[in-house]
């Protein structure tokens, strides 16, 4: 696994629509050399495993994202996501700039939509499955960005070992008062932290993104808040509808072969 799947559901285009030593902090829990990167692991797969087994959830997460000018200033740009999600076949994604433009994703079970309010635009695919083999085919057949999707696959304890060469347990802090687990791992091209919830409801409350490797090593936030276990989530929830004066375009990937000697999608990397 590269450092683009990070890029996958970290920071997302508006059109159409994600080694740090373990010694503990002041407030940690101490931790051996030998225990540190199992207890991270532990954490991520009680997470992992919970989500998977909630038949339906709903979450905002409020997003920042560091864009590097010309001259070496970094600027933070920013978005609220609301993702609702009732298992197995139903999924949207609604997100909406600062700047107040607003796009998504809807997936209804047969059919998955791309809309984007402030071009009044939408691309719709028939695609019959679950929201997981959704997800593979919105990524790599069509060529899109899902963000998010990562913490909706049940591999995520493999996606992150695979990804990570360093993985470690920092301590035990709290985030907007739910007390954490304190996580971070080291990839080629990303620092990836993440506080995930102790307790019953092992749910992710914040993750922070380092790309190291990247001009002026710019970061990406997402804060996790007011999670829901049992959301409003009926047929309509996951229906599109174009507004009036919307006009249906074509995917990327399928715009791409309709022109002369296009080559389609590339396995959906950015």
């Amino acid at each position: 696994m590269t450092a683009r799947f990070w890029r996958l559901w970290s920071i997302a285009p508006a059109a159409l629509l994600l080694a740090l030593s373990a010694a503990p902090g002041a407030q940690g829990e101490p931790t051996g050399a030998g225990d540190t990167e199992a207890r991270a692991m532990e954490s991520v797969r009680r997470m992992s495993a919970f989500l998977a087994e909630s038949k339906r959830f709903g979450v905002t997460i409020d997003v920042g994202y560091d864009i590097v000018q010309d001259w070496g200033q970094k600027i933070e740009f920013g978005e609220t996501r609301r993702l609702t999600v009732r298992r197995p076949d139903r999924l949207r994604l609604d997100t909406t700039s600062r700047d107040g433009s607003a796009s998504g994703v809807v997936f209804d079970g047969n059919e998955v939509t791309a809309f984007d309010m402030a071009h009044e635009v939408y691309a719709t695919e028939e695609r019959a499955g679950t929201i997981e083999e959704m997800i593979a085919y919105f990524v790599h057949d069509l060529g899109m960005r899902l963000p998010l999707s990562s913490f909706l696959s049940s591999r995520l304890p493999q996606i992150v070992q695979d990804f990570a060469d360093d993985i470690a347990y920092v301590e035990r802090s709290a985030i907007a008062g739910v007390v954490c687990d304190h996580v971070a791992l080291r990839g080629d091209w990303e620092d990836v932290q993440m506080w995930i919830a102790q307790g019953d409801r092992p749910l992710l409350q914040r993750l922070v993104i380092t790309y190291t490797r990247a001009e002026g090593k710019p970061q990406f936030w997402a804060q996790f808040r007011d999670w829901n276990l049992s959301p409003a989530a009926a047929d309509s929830v996951f229906s599109f509808k174009p507004g009036e004066g919307m006009g249906r375009i074509p995917f990327a990937a399928q715009a791409a072969r309709l022109q002369p000697g296009g080559a389609g999608p590339q396995g959906g990397q950015p």
